[in-house]
Formats: structure tokens, C-alpha cells, sequence
């Protein structure tokens, strides 16, 4: 029997340094054996027995909804259902292959490319991925660093009381301003690297049209606006998506259905379970309404005429609306400019792009920050980036670090080149 006040499933010593004494792993979701499936829809049936595997299992993660015959759609199978899938995969006849057998063996190698919390944040770069102290801490360094260029800012905090902090690249008060934000979606690591890339090409970069860039527009970058979500990858869940905010026994509402444009209207949940759950009310969530107020406070005051919220992954460059595929008054200016960047990014690196609006590109959605910030604040340039991998990618949003620096050149190419094309339009103006 054990010794009073002794809890053997405690996973604590009672005596320093028992070597007999069990530690207990840490409280980190895991993806052992966990399989993604690419399937692919000929007919109707076979669409509504998706729809319902999705409606009822929560041992499913769909990445996108199933809509249409021809459609594609990646699945992360949980192993336990691994049989019943190929099962039902195989009585369907539904078109499939497997991209990945063991997802798990991804997330590891993608958290051993993390460096430690406790790095001096001089060392940030874009070999590894970062914890949000250290890109907090090295925005702080950038400022330091470039006193008379550099801004912090704070939106203010988040749900659990992180800030939600970013800078503003400064050349001249009189500039036209680009707004750009990242990490909405807390598992898309790849968008606060891009955006950090971004911050310190604007500062360092000898080209001379991106010094060129820098000086004939201000620059408002906010790495995380999802910090809490951020913070709980690293820690807990790699793979989730939402904020924190807590729903009796579930947590978390998609931020990017969350903004009071065509709220809850297509693309998105009402149930807290999902993962774009839409949230209980248009723009109730902490982090929305932080941003809101930053973009009502500063549209006019800086100028801000682009928007730009970067994400992954499916390689394509989006533009409003993503609620109906009713086209906005700029669709043919949107659609060239967005064109010439996918062109721009193929000519760099040879990888392919779409451009397109984001209801007919990717598929319906409502309550985005692309769709307010254009339709709502009246910013006429506005895009919504999904960085690599491929469609089909068989990394989901769990992207190998060595991609980091060729994504987020593409990433800034791309806006460098809507940038300048809207410029000869005369958005600047």
C-alpha cells in the first residue's frame, strides 16, 4: 500500500532524484499513426457521405468542406478510424490516395526546428520557427535597432492577456500605408515567419526596389493576431486553429469567421465543437474587436489603402469577397494585379499560384478580415495570401522549416508586385 499523502499517478517525487520515480509526458496532443487521405468526388453520393462523416465524427479533420463533384479534399483520419475509412473509401469507390501514414513523425520533425523560448532574440531568423516571446522580443530589437523607422504597436490584449503587438515602418508621415496581417489561424506557422521576413527585408534589403518600397509607403505588420492560439501550438496542440476563448467544455472561435461582414452566412459553424466556429455573435471576440478598432482608428489617420492577411496553406492569392461570387467594383483591377503576383512568384521560384476571388478560388466562406477590411473599411486593395505547400500537400499546415525563406520571399514578391501594379492604377494617389 502506499505511504499516506502519496499519489502514485501524481508523477511527482516525493524523494529528489528517485530514479524509480515516473515523470508523466507532457499535456501534448498527439497524431500517432494518423493518416491524411486525398480523396476526390464523382458523384453526389459519395459528397453526402463526406458531409455526414464530417456533421458526425470529431475523429475527422477536414481540411475545407465537401461541396462539388470534381472537388479535392484532404482529411487527417485519426488512427482508430483508419479502418472504418478505407472501409467506407472502398464501398464508395470514392477516389483516393494516401499523403501521409503517420502524421505524428511530421510534427516532431517541425518541433525540433523550433528554437528555445529562452534564445536571445538577435538570433531570430528564418531557418527555424520562433515562440511569441521571441518575435515580440525581437520586434522590440528592431525598434531599438531603428529608432527613427520603427514603431511598436499594441492593439491591445487578447483573450488570455497576451498582447497582440506589431510595428510600423515609418518613411514618411505622408505615406500611403500597407497593413499586413498574420497568424490569424494559429497552426499556420509559416505566416508570422513571412511576416517577420518581411519587416527585416523593409529594414535591410540593399535592392533597391524594396529600399524603393520602404521609402514611398509605411508599413503596418502585425505578426500574431491570434496569440493565444499561437502559444497553445507550441505548447499543447500543433494542429489547432482557433482562440482560446472557452465554451463550457470546448474552446475557441475561428477568427476568420468572426467579423461583423455577411457573419455565419456560408463557409462557417455555429456549433463551439468546429473548427470555424463563427462564434456566438458577429465580431464577439476579443482579438476581432482589437483589430476592428485599430483599422476604424487608422484607416483615414494613415492612409492604410492595402490589406494583406497572409496564410496557408493551398498557394493562391484572394481576393474579396469570399461570401458570394458577386464581384466587387475593383474585380478586374483585383484580378490583374493578382495574376501579375502569381506570374511574379513563377518566374522567382517556379512554384504555381492561383489568383482569383476567394469564393471561387478556394471555397465559400463568410466573416473574414479581408471581406470587412474592404467592404466595411473601405480599403479598395485587399488580399488573402495561402502560402505553400500545394493543394494537396501531404505537410497540411506543419511546414518544414527549410521552406521558410523561399515562401516568404514569395510571399513578399507577391506584394511588392500588387503594390506596384495598383500604383500604376493610381491607388496611391
Amino acid at each position: 500500500m502506499a505511504a499516506s499523502g502519496t499519489n502514485l499517478n501524481s508523477g511527482i517525487c516525493p524523494v529528489a532524484g528517485d530514479s524509480g520515480c515516473r515523470v508523466n509526458p507532457p499535456d501534448q496532443a498527439r497524431y500517432d499513426n494518423y493518416r491524411i487521405y486525398n480523396v476526390e468526388f464523382e458523384n453526389q453520393e459519395q459528397i453526402e457521405l463526406f458531409q455526414k462523416l464530417e456533421e458526425q465524427s470529431d475523429s475527422l479533420t477536414f481540411i475545407g468542406h465537401a461541396r462539388e463533384i470534381g472537388q479535392k479534399l484532404s482529411i487527417l483520419v485519426a488512427a482508430h478510424r483508419v479502418a472504418d475509412i478505407a472501409d467506407l473509401l472502398k464501398t464508395y469507390k470514392v477516389k483516393h490516395r494516401v499523403l501521409t501514414y503517420n502524421f505524428q513523425e511530421k510534427i516532431d520533425r517541425n518541433l525540433a526546428e523550433v528554437q528555445p523560448e529562452s534564445i536571445d532574440a538577435s538570433q531570430l531568423d528564418w531557418q527555424h520557427f520562433f515562440h511569441l516571446k521571441t518575435i515580440y522580443e525581437w520586434l522590440d530589437k528592431m525598434a531599438e535597432k531603428y529608432p527613427n523607422r520603427v514603431t511598436v504597436l499594441d492593439m491591445g490584449s487578447s483573450t488570455q492577456g497576451n498582447a497582440i503587438k506589431g510595428v510600423k515602418l515609418t518613411s514618411n508621415a505622408n505615406n500611403k500605408a500597407i497593413f499586413i496581417e498574420s497568424g490569424i489561424h494559429a497552426r499556420e506557422w509559416i505566416s508570422p515567419a513571412a511576416a517577420t521576413y518581411i519587416i527585416n527585408q523593409l529594414l535591410t534589403s540593399q535592392d533597391p526596389k524594396v529600399q524603393q518600397l520602404a521609402q514611398n509607403y509605411n508599413w503596418i505588420i502585425f505578426p500574431s493576431v491570434n496569440p493565444d492560439g499561437y502559444k497553445y501550438t507550441f505548447e499543447h496542440d500543433r494542429m489547432w486553429r482557433k482562440n482560446r476563448q472557452l465554451f463550457g467544455t470546448c474552446r475557441g472561435v475561428d477568427l476568420n469567421r468572426n467579423y461583423p461582414d455577411h457573419w455565419n452566412s456560408t463557409g462557417s459553424s455555429s456549433d463551439p465543437t468546429r473548427y470555424d466556429y463563427a462564434g456566438p455573435s458577429a465580431g464577439s471576440e476579443l482579438e476581432t474587436k482589437r483589430l476592428i478598432d485599430f483599422i476604424r482608428a487608422n484607416a483615414d489617420k494613415e492612409q492604410i489603402k492595402t490589406y494583406i492577411a497572409l496564410h496557408s496553406y493551398s498557394q493562391m492569392l484572394m481576393f474579396p469577397y469570399g461570401y458570394t461570387k458577386e464581384r466587387v467594383s475593383n474585380y478586374d483591377d483585383l484580378q490583374e494585379f493578382g495574376k501579375k503576383a502569381s506570374a511574379a512568384i513563377k518566374a522567382e521560384s517556379g512554384r504555381d499560384y492561383v489568383s482569383g476571388s476567394l469564393f471561387e478560388t478556394i471555397y465559400p466562406s463568410s466573416g473574414g478580415s479581408m471581406d470587412w477590411a474592404h467592404s466595411e473599411a473601405g480599403i479598395p486593395i485587399a488580399y488573402t495570401f495561402e502560402l505553400r505547400g500545394p493543394p494537396d500537400s501531404q505537410d497540411l499546415f506543419i511546414l518544414p522549416a527549410v521552406e521558410i525563406q523561399p515562401t516568404a520571399s514569395e510571399a513578399f514578391t507577391a506584394i511588392r508586385t500588387i503594390v506596384e501594379a495598383a500604383a500604376e492604377k493610381g491607388y496611391y494617389k
